[in-house]
């Protein structure tokens, strides 16, 4: 998934701000827009399949890891189901997340909890709530369409020694979403956001930042191996690194059902 949401290297070097006239102001959000669809349209194979470790950070506690498997299925170029379930350890053991985003702003979540053996609905007044306590909202793992948000272009920084596309994003809808701009440092070899800064409502700096710490090509598909998101409040970070991918197995639609998402067993075989 290649969302502006949904998953940069080091440390920002340098922007160089300009002043822009109203053509400028028209010519910045075109190539905004342009950039930003280009991100969505990214190729990233029909569907996905990972297995990942999530390391818990909190100052002052040893940190917290957590085995998780992802699979992901792209029935549509806008309609893309994300199934998302942990393997260890014993207390999150079988845990689920089913996103199912449809055209448009429509979408599904179901969380199940073995412990309760219940698959309940996420509804979207949820979107911000921490997703297992890490410091991925719920809305960090839905898909977001181009259209949804206005998209600008500011000009060039670097993360690192890579020359990177700062695109800025604000929700063309404010309720759809938790975040009320998006800064994004997109590697245009790459077409991947190295950085992304989250802000809210009334916040003059970001909340969050997500940073790509490695990526790879796999299977011809630039895949990132390794990422963070920061509460920059707290210093909370959850970090996930993959440690095997599969792209293109043929996962089947059955998979990703509120009813199978009780059920685990069909999925293992997809699991890499």
């Amino acid at each position: 998934m290649r969302c502006l949401p949904t998953l940069t290297l080091v440390m920002l070097l340098g922007i160089v701000p300009t002043v822009a006239t109203s053509a400028d102001d028209r010519s910045a959000a075109e190539a905004g827009r342009q950039l930003a669809q280009a991100v969505y349209d990214a190729p990233n194979g029909d569907d996905f399949a990972s297995r990942a470790i999530m390391t818990l950070t909190e100052k002052g506690h040893e940190p917290r890891t957590r085995e998780m498997f992802t699979l992901r299925l792209d029935r549509s170029a806008t309609e893309r189901w994300l199934l998302t379930r942990f393997a260890r350890p014993s207390d999150i053991r079988g845990v689920g997340l089913l996103t199912k985003d449809y055209p448009g702003d429509e979408n599904d979540q179901w969380l199940y909890l073995p412990a309760l053996d219940r698959v309940r609905r996420i509804s979207s007044g949820r979107k911000g709530g921490r997703f297992v306590g890490s410091d991925l909202f719920f809305e960090d793992l839905r898909d977001r369409e181009v259209d949804m948000d206005h998209h600008t272009l500011q000009g060039e920084g670097k993360i690192g020694k890579l020359v990177c596309k700062i695109l800025v994003s604000t929700p063309v809808d404010p309720d759809n979403s938790v975040y009320s701009k998006r800064v994004s440092w997109v590697h245009p070899g790459t077409l991947i956001p190295l950085r992304i800064d989250l802000y809210q409502e009334h916040s003059k700096k970001p909340i969050k930042r997500l940073e790509v710490k490695r990526l790879r090509r796999i299977q011809g598909f630039w895949t990132v191996l390794d990422s963070t998101m920061e509460d920059l409040g707290s210093g909370h970070v959850t970090r996930i690194t993959q440690t095997s991918v599969k792209y293109n197995q043929g996962i089947p639609d059955r998979l990703f059902t509120s009813q199978s998402l009780a059920d685990e067993s069909a999925e293992t075989r997809f699991r890499p």
